[in-house]
């Protein structure tokens, strides 16, 4: 594997960033505009294998993108590559039925000058850019604002949480200040792959940052598309559907 041809798939050209804040927010940014959250392989049944090079090959060479094991897997990769401090961080997803199973995320820390930052390109539609690892204070991003708090009966466990228009803090994901190996995921994400209770073998679950602001996301045969100041809605099916999982996530049908 090359970090040039990763980067080429980020729409980066040039010569290779070095490891600064400026350069891993651009990074940030360009993985989640350029390498959609989707679930195509699981659709498909395909074999999901939690090992970089084939993660790299899948992102870089075939074009596609995947879900948090895939993304953030691939981007740990290219991140350490290009000299940044990265350690891989086990979480779960907040949801209306609680959290979800241990381990069913995986989130990055990334320690640039001493100072640890959070980094995300595989949770769907989230932050836009690196958060400051630090509990307690209110960070602003292109998306809108966050904070990390620690989980009080929990030791080293946090929540993402994120402002809502109603100015109600919710949690997005928890968690855990502690560094694993990829490997450490591949239980979890064979279950999310092939069991009927994972809500990735249900329907599409896609989201892709959109150039110049706005996220396009699918969820089943919902599709809402946002930016420069307008909302598309829509429900489709059929050969719409099949439009827009190509339209915006550049990918086939399952």
């Amino acid at each position: 594997m090359e970090t040039r041809g990763y980067l080429r798939r980020l729409g980066l050209t040039g010569a290779a960033p070095r490891p600064t804040l400026a350069a891993l927010r651009s990074l940030q940014r360009a993985h989640l505009e350029h390498v959609p959250f989707e679930n195509a392989s699981v659709l498909r049944g395909e074999p999901i294998v939690l090992s970089v090079p084939l993660l790299a090959a899948k992102i870089v060479e075939r074009g596609c993108g995947g879900f948090c094991f895939e993304l953030n897997g691939a981007f740990a990769w290219l991140l350490g590559e290009l000299g940044f401090d990265v350690a891989l961080l086990p979480g779960r997803f907040w949801s209306d039925r609680g959290l979800g199973p241990p381990d069913e995320h995986l989130a990055l820390r990334v320690t640039l000058d001493g100072e640890p930052w959070l980094v995300d390109v595989g949770a769907g539609y989230s932050f836009l850019e690196p958060l400051r690892l630090a509990t307690g204070r209110e960070q602003d991003d292109p998306v809108g604002r966050f904070r990390l708090m620690p989980v009080a009966d929990t030791p080293g466990a946090i929540d993402v949480e994120w402002l809502h228009p109603d100015a109600a803090w919710q949690p997005h994901y928890r968690f855990e200040d502690r560094p694993v190996g990829l490997e450490a995921f591949q239980d979890v994400c064979d279950f999310l792959r092939t069991s009927a209770d994972s809500p990735f073998t249900r329907g599409w679950i896609c989201a892709s940052a959109l150039p110049g602001g706005g996220w396009a996301t699918l969820d089943g045969e919902h599709l809402v598309v946002t930016g420069n100041g307008g909302r598309l809605d829509e429900t489709l099916s059929g050969a719409a559907l099949d439009a827009a999982l190509a339209r915006w996530f550049g990918v086939g049908p399952a």
